[in-house]
């Protein structure tokens, strides 16, 4: 006779800048994905427009569904993470996920990625653009699509991960992985960020698993992906293999 396994705890961290439009619509698309023991948890840099406020209006129309971090600044997707992460684990999350606020990422997708953490005895679960099934939203211009082409290329090439979507923001974790991996010490910001989490995953011999995702252009707002972030993310690669040789 099968066993049937406990609903995993879901923590599913939202870092938020000027998401005051998209993250009520995320929010109420979380709210039935089929997981019954899901919690979101928001963490708001203190954006000008507001999404702080309408995150705590969520958290108390929810009934404790939708959890708010509020950060004095914007520090960086990185730092964003590492708060949010820190604090799903302490609040004892079974399995933590990582979306961005920009309705970007498939809410459909996450049952897939939890069920795949446990199906493939996973540490971390990555939503792919880049695997067989995956695709980028055909609205992008075809220079968005070569530089996410290439971006993976470069990590791959300098690190050697063997990881298709290497810079992917969409991903499901489970608890004993971020704590192997020490996430509180992840130097990265932006996106390298992503990065340096898969890096440090490897390097500890932990299992990664992607599945392939249709990446959607976001809704509404403003990219953050400016260039300061695109020289970040090109450098991260470098910085991590020269640390890793000086250690």
């Amino acid at each position: 006779m099968a066993v049937e396994r406990t609903p995993p705890r879901i923590v599913v961290v939202v870092p938020t800048y000027d998401e005051r439009t998209n993250l009520p619509v995320l929010v109420g698309m979380l709210m039935d994905p089929g997981l019954p023991d899901l919690r979101v948890l928001v963490v708001d840099d203190n954006s000008p427009d507001g999404t702080g406020e309408v995150a705590d209006g969520l958290a108390a129309r929810t009934g404790g569904v939708v959890g708010v971090l509020h950060r004095t600044e914007k520090d960086g997707l990185g730092r964003a993470y590492v708060a949010g992460i820190s604090r799903a684990l302490a609040e004892g999350a079974d399995v933590v996920v990582q979306m961005d606020a920009d309705l970007s990422h498939p809410v459909s997708r996450v049952p897939v990625m939890v069920d795949a953490l446990f199906a493939e005895d996973a540490a971390v679960v990555i939503g792919s653009r880049h695997v067989a099934g995956g695709s980028l939203a055909t609205e992008w211009p075809w220079h968005r699509k070569a530089l996410s082409a290439w971006a993976n290329f470069h990590v791959n090439a300098i690190l050697r991960l063997r990881v298709k979507d290497a810079t992917a923001g969409f991903k499901a974790w489970r608890a004993s992985a971020p704590n192997a991996i020490d996430v509180p010490s992840v130097r990265s910001n932006g996106y390298s960020f992503q990065v340096e989490m898969n890096y440090r995953a490897l390097r500890r011999r932990l299992r990664i698993v992607e599945v392939p995702i249709r990446f959607e252009e976001r809704v509404s707002g403003e990219s953050k992906l400016g260039l300061r972030v695109q020289i970040e993310s090109a450098l991260a690669p470098w910085k991590l293999l020269i640390g890793r040789n000086r250690g």
